[in-house]
């Protein structure tokens, strides 16, 4: 280890729980290695958990951290939702010395109680958190917590030491140097833990992690957007159309104010039973979303978009309203192709873009670079652009996407996420271009080039991309407009980086009896507003009788279900049991999911009216066919209204647990005779 890594580890081998600060680059992991080998050692059946937030840094943690270490001496394991071993995670940690996994496969593990799979915070001695600014609000490592800031509270004594990793704990949002002190300290309430960084060796960090040299690659405004304009005229038509008034002024078309306009205007339309203000407030979404990617890439990219959703319209229309938007995207679709081919007017970002890439790999063979972006469909169109670029091609280029893990089609599979990560650091691919999934904890030193394009982040991602960083000589770009949001916000970003580092030195001046006040006054305040809201939120639940809640298509707001037809699988998977359903939706293609343990998924479903998508199909344990439905794909008929939801948590009705008993034998009543 570094002299500085060994003298922010010092509180961590007496015992105390800390939270490591050092800047990307700085060996935390390694650190955190060095604190769980004296654990082990000096504490006969020790156990420890090591948490991240992300599925890739479950095997990179694993391979290239803590078996290298630590593999020859104990027994250690990785576990993640795509393996096996997660189904007995409870029998792995009886029979393990160290566990990696993503926080989530602990949380269920602490919160289901069947054998072999349950465990509980008292069977760790250390538990390591990766990443831990996200220990705060609903996230998962903030749940873990709080139930052991819980159990603390109540006198509980055989609980794990927290060790705590992070590069910058942020300002929460903060302008100020004391709202950026009451954030530092919530975070380490949350944690349990005081906060450590490098003070004496603090010359020897820096020579150690260099900072990328930054620069700002500026555009100048396109002097003409033929495609835009038509496409805000095709807006400006839509509005004319619903007649709105002057009580809904209308912002700037292309921008993320106009986008939150929109999903406003489509809520009232469903609640007010107004299908022409739902539907145009849908559409004039998707001729923004065109704008905003025709602003950060091609203008083809954003008429492909409007050409894929358009293309399916034409078999689901069903009102006046439903033709009047099909006829005036078909009535213009040939001028809007026209105009997205005229390299005249093509986006000018697009080009410094090329000269940035090209500038660092024409350099020499070995240049390595992440190019960040903001959306799955921005990367994706990059990657595009990338491919096809000759210029990039000749300069060997060899680019790969990487998204976070979900379903879809612009989604990644896990297995998929770490083959291209290997293959990156491997070398066989040298540009990586990515959304934030690659701005924590990948570990590619050899990095030489990072570039923002078309990005709005807060400070902590903004240190973690540059953090990607670490080749001698490095750089780190921002593309942008002159004068654009892009550049205000990157410069507020430093400003606030800098406040954030003030404000850590100013907890850490706290005279340990004053910090330990404060500590347990910010659990207790927390411990007591949580279990306000688990109350406030079993009340809402129980608002309403199921029988009295009736669900309609959000597309079409045709009445399809009622509530108590909705049953609720494993606390996830929201199923209609009721028979009768099956003549409200179609179904579609196969979904890009893997087979679970008791379930398979089975097809995407939709209204078979309107086209609407509700969700898809589940088979389970092989007998049961269930449709698992989305609740924002519904509006909700209660006694007191039409009201819409996000999450089926947000429910004014008590969704009952799915017995599979009753479902057979209602189902197959001659099966058991």
């Amino acid at each position: 280890m570094d002299i500085y890594q060994e003298e922010v580890v010092q509180r961590a081998l007496r015992g105390e729980n800390i939270i490591i600060w050092l800047p990307t680059g700085g060996g935390k992991t390694r650190a955190a290695v060095y604190v769980a080998k004296k654990h082990l050692e000096n504490n006969p059946g020790a156990k420890v958990a090591v948490l991240v937030n992300k599925v890739h840094l479950v095997d990179q943690h694993y391979n290239n951290e803590f078996n290298p270490y630590l593999g020859s001496d104990y027994s250690l394991v990785s576990i993640s939702g795509d393996c096996d071993q997660k189904d007995f995670f409870g029998c792995e940690v009886k029979n393990s010395d160290l566990v990696i996994c993503t926080a989530q496969i602990l949380e269920n593990a602490l919160t289901n109680q069947e054998e072999g799979k349950h465990v509980e915070l008292s069977q760790f001695t250390l538990l390591i958190i990766d990443e831990c600014h996200h220990t705060h609000k609903e996230g998962v490592y903030n749940k873990i917590m709080a139930r052991y800031v819980a159990q603390k509270l109540k006198g509980e004594r055989r609980l794990p030491q927290i060790l705590g990793l992070t590069a910058s704990p942020g300002t929460g949002g903060a302008k100020s140097i004391k709202g950026a002190v009451e954030h530092v300290l919530q975070i380490c309430a949350n944690l349990d833990s005081v906060i450590v960084s490098s003070k004496v060796y603090a010359p020897e960090l820096k020579k150690k992690v260099p900072r990328p040299r930054k620069r700002f690659d500026i555009v100048d405004r396109r002097p003409q957007d033929p495609f835009g304009d038509h496409l805000k005229f095709m807006m400006q038509f839509i509005h004319d159309f619903m007649a709105l008034g002057p009580e809904f002024p209308v912002r700037e078309f292309g921008t993320q104010e106009y986008e939150a306009d929109v999903v406003i205007l489509e809520k009232k339309g469903v609640t007010d039973r107004n299908r022409l203000l739902a539907q145009c407030a849908l559409h004039l979404r998707q001729y923004n979303d065109a704008l905003l990617i025709n602003d950060t890439v091609r203008m083809v990219d954003a008429f492909r978009v409007l050409e894929s959703y358009y293309s399916t319209k034409s078999s689901t229309a069903m009102d006046g309203t439903d033709f009047f938007l099909l006829g005036l995207y078909q009535e213009n679709e040939v001028e809007l192709r026209k105009l997205s081919g005229d390299a005249r007017f093509e986006n000018p970002k697009m080009g410094k873009l090329q000269n940035t890439l090209l500038e660092q790999f024409v350099q020499g063979g070995h240049s390595r670079g992440i190019l960040f972006s903001k959306t799955r469909k921005s990367i994706c169109c990059l990657y595009d652009w990338v491919s096809n670029n000759p210029a990039l091609q000749r300069a060997g280029i060899r680019a790969a996407i990487l998204t976070g893990a979900g379903n879809g089609i612009n989604y990644m599979t896990q297995n998929e996420q770490k083959d291209t990560i290997r293959n990156f650091r491997l070398g066989s691919l040298n540009l990586l271009i990515s959304t934030s999934v690659a701005e924590e904890g990948l570990d590619i030193p050899e990095c030489n080039l990072v570039v923002r394009y078309g990005l709005l982040t807060n400070e902590i991602a903004q240190q973690q991309a540059s953090g990607r960083a670490r080749a001698s000589d490095s750089v780190y770009s921002v593309v942008a407009q002159a004068g654009g949001r892009e550049v205000r916000r990157e410069l507020l970003n430093e400003c606030l980086e800098d406040l954030t580092g003030r404000a850590i030195g100013e907890v850490q001046r706290m005279e340990p009896r004053d910090f330990q006040m404060k500590i347990t006054d910010l659990q207790t305040e927390a411990l007591l507003t949580r279990q306000l809201a688990e109350q406030l939120k079993l009340k809402k639940r129980s608002r309403f009788n199921a029988a009295t809640v009736q669900l309609s298509c959000r597309g079409c707001f045709l009445p399809v279900a009622l509530g108590h037809d909705i049953k609720v699988i494993e606390n996830a998977h929201h199923v209609n049991i009721n028979p009768d359903f099956e003549r409200y939706y179609k179904t579609g293609g196969q979904p890009a999911l893997k087979t679970f343990e008791d379930w398979e998924p089975g097809r995407v479903i939709s209204c078979a009216a309107c086209g609407r998508q509700w969700g898809m199909e589940m088979i389970y344990k092989n007998i049961a066919l269930l449709p698992i439905l989305a609740i924002e794909n519904f509006a909700m008929e209660t006694p007191e209204g039409r009201k819409l939801a996000k999450k089926w948590k947000n429910v004014e009705f008590t969704v009952e647990e799915f017995n599979f008993s009753t479902y057979c034998h209602n189902k197959f009543p001659n099966m058991l005779d």
